[in-house]
């Protein structure tokens, strides 16, 4: 799930807004210290609905429980197409937003998705919608050029420069594929040239490497994506078990993670995520939602993890949201750890219980 179909309004007027930060005090310890984690944990600034203040009290909601920041979403084709230089886009979209999450003390993990991500088989809406193609030299370089202007401009302490490589690989024409792993090689080469210190990733797609999410499969694993792009120094998660075929947290494995990438592991950081609180058409429920998140803690515990994104922190209006046509946000409403009015679901306390772990 990605975050093209949210046309990010809270990126704008947030550059000179500094709001006074808020930090909890946690009450002294009264029983034995909880066990230190590896990883930063964080959301993105998406809201339950388009809208600016509403935006701007969601991420000031979630920045109390949060270490890091995620910033995703599909290049502004429109924009790129229309001839706008990508240092002029970044600036006025990106820029603002970045400097929002640092004042409040927040890492900041950017990922840009070169395709279409609710629907992995196809290129991004808006190049469809133009008669244009990732598999195009010239889009190429767009997107190249795009990704250097947000390292350069943003300066984030990670970023992603394709996403859910396996899927794409599995349903997509091969055309597409091949596009994608010339632009995110191309894109990464772009950016090495001229910052020396980001951390670059890409992300895979944990229940296709499990041969889960596609019928047939088979387990796979990541080899062919770390081959594919050797340059990573991170390897980005995306795992919805849910779509998998599990119905219960505590029957996803311990080692879900770590098996995937026992070849030659490196560093890992789940970028998007969850479980569900609703049942409509999958096996959630509130209680399910809490215990999936003391699971995954486990989980990431067992993979010395480094990062653990969930995009979306409330659960989202669907019908405030453009989507492509055959595509649907549903899957995908229930995830947050707050309803779409802001109201707090059990498993808030969960995550909150799982910050408040002294980080390592």
């Amino acid at each position: 799930m990605r975050s093209r179909w949210f046309n990010p309004v809270l990126t704008l007027l947030l550059g000179g807004l500094l709001l006074v930060q808020c930090s909890g005090d946690d009450d002294g310890p009264t029983g034995p210290a909880p066990s230190p984690r590896t990883y930063r944990m964080g959301f993105s600034g998406i809201p339950p609905r388009q809208d600016l203040a509403l935006t701007i009290q969601t991420i000031d909601l979630w920045s109390a429980r949060a270490d890091a920041a995620l910033m995703l979403s599909e290049p502004p084709w429109e924009a790129l197409l229309a001839g706008i230089p990508p240092d002029s886009i970044v600036r006025a979209t990106q820029l603002g937003l970045a400097n929002y999450y640092r004042s409040k003390g927040l890492r900041i993990v950017a990922s840009v998705d070169p395709t279409n991500g609710l629907n992995r088989s196809a290129d991004s809406q808006p190049l469809v919608d133009a008669g244009r193609s990732l598999t195009e030299p010239a889009i190429q370089q767009l997107y190249r050029s795009y990704v250097t202007a947000l390292d350069t401009i943003v300066h984030p302490d990670f970023l992603g420069v394709a996403s859910e490589t396996n899927l794409i690989r599995a349903i997509a024409p091969s055309a597409l594929y091949t596009a994608v792993v010339q632009v995110g090689n191309g894109a990464a080469g772009d950016v090495r040239a001229v910052d020396p210190n980001v951390q670059l990733f890409t992300t895979v797609q944990v229940e296709t490497a499990w041969g889960r999410l596609v019928p047939g499969s088979g387990f796979i694993g990541v080899d062919q994506d770390r081959t594919d792009f050797p340059f990573i120094q991170v390897l980005g998660l995306s795992s919805y078990p849910y779509l998998g075929g599990f119905s219960d947290p505590d029957s996803i494995p311990i080692d879900y993670y770590t098996t995937i990438d026992a070849t030659s592991p490196i560093p890992m950081m789940v970028i998007e995520g969850g479980w569900p609180s609703d049942s409509s058409g999958v096996a959630g429920t509130p209680e399910k939602q809490v215990r999936y998140i003391a699971r995954h803690a486990a989980i990431l515990d067992r993979a010395q993890a480094i990062g653990w994104f969930q995009i979306t922190f409330t659960d989202l209006d669907v019908d405030s949201f453009p989507v492509p046509p055959g595509t649907s946000l549903g899957p995908f409403a229930h995830l947050g750890l707050v309803d779409e009015h802001l109201v707090p679901k059990p498993s808030l306390a969960q995550w909150d219980a799982e910050f408040r772990r002294p980080r390592r």
